[in-house]
């Protein structure tokens, strides 16, 4: 009975792994608040006038995209490819949080996003 439990147990777990999990898309991102999650979709980067902070927006760009990864100045010098993806259909991976009602994942190192397979 203990193994039988125990196996389940171990079943359960690895069927809860985000490595596991398909990639969320931009519109469903709001709805994962709070747990740590990969993001796909085509990225639109741009970095506003005052340079403090740059965005990989997702599923739409500016106010109208359905979800933002967020580099924070302080962070930007491990995106210094960051340019590079534009266009390109990228994974997003960390917690999701919400800003102003949007939701968005704030980037602190490069292993965060990738190219999409």
């Amino acid at each position: 009975m203990f193994l039988r439990y125990r196996r389940l147990t171990i079943i359960l777990a690895l069927a809860s792994t985000p490595a596991g999990a398909a990639a969320l898309a931009p519109a469903d991102a709001a709805g994962h608040v709070g747990q740590s999650v990969t993001v796909e979709g085509i990225a639109n980067v741009y970095t506003p006038a005052t340079g403090k902070v740059t965005f990989v927006d997702l599923g739409g760009s500016g106010r109208s995209a359905a979800f933002s990864a967020v580099i924070f100045e302080s962070d930007a010098s491990k995106f210094s490819t960051i340019s590079s993806y534009n266009g390109k259909k990228v994974d997003v991976s960390g917690t999701i949080q919400l800003y102003q009602g949007k939701p968005e994942i704030i980037l602190k190192s490069a292993d965060q996003l990738r190219l999409a397979n």
